[in-house]
């Protein structure tokens, strides 16, 4: 049995993409901190509940009940670059990164990267302690 096709597994791994490809934007924004007119960049925040939706979407839902549920709508993808709206400062060259925030973002990003991982430990071995194959 492939672990990975389970949902929540999916999930996991996904959210771990997610934060490697913010971990490579942020580093970027950091590695062009003196550039100047460089606007700071970050990913879209990942919605969980749209990538549940786009997973409950392969199950095949039917409504055998007038109180069930509809179905939901399309999903776009969650990995795209956006400019930073409202940056803390920019200097007088028009370079909005700022450092503290780009620290700080970067930390939230080892955290849940973290997060995410231990998620995926966990649940492979509950599957593992399940099948009997520890």
């Amino acid at each position: 049995m492939d672990f990975n096709q389970i949902t929540v597994m999916k999930m996991a791994n996904a959210h771990m993409r997610y934060q490697a490809q913010r971990q490579n934007v942020l580093s970027q924004n950091i590695a062009n901190i003196d550039t100047p007119g460089y606007q700071a960049k970050d990913l879209t925040p990942l919605d969980f509940g749209k990538l549940a939706q786009v997973e409950a979407r392969r199950l095949e839902m039917r409504t055998t009940s007038p109180v069930h549920q509809a179905g939901v709508g399309q999903f776009k993808g969650p990995y795209r670059d956006e400019k930073i709206r409202n940056p803390y400062e920019v200097t007088p060259v028009k370079n909005s990164v700022s450092l503290e925030q780009q620290m700080g973002n970067i930390n939230n990003v080892s955290m849940n990267y973290q997060l995410s991982t231990t998620l995926y430990r966990k649940m492979n071995q509950m599957f593992s302690a399940a099948l009997g194959t520890r």
